[in-house]
């Protein structure tokens, strides 16, 4: 279930955190919810915790046959 938050804040912070967003391609509203979830790992005293964006990624690519020569492939057509 997603639920509207509202945080008060200075509006320098917010300008920052709105520079940020734009700079990474996040919206505000996930960066938080990403803090949130780090502070919730600390707390239950997870040391290998990882980021919601990190888990998402997590074995994405298990089985695949994938070596350096892909990936140089893969930079030369997205690049030349």
């Amino acid at each position: 279930m997603i639920t509207k938050l509202t945080l008060r804040m200075d509006d320098n912070l917010i300008a920052s955190a709105k520079e940020y967003s734009a700079k990474t391609g996040k919206s505000v509203s996930r960066i938080v919810a990403d803090l949130f979830e780090i502070i919730k790992n600390e707390k239950m005293g997870r040391e290998d915790s990882l980021t919601p964006t990190v888990r998402s990624l997590k074995g994405i690519l298990k089985g695949k046959e994938l070596d350096e020569k892909d990936y140089r492939k893969y930079l030369a057509e997205k690049y030349l």
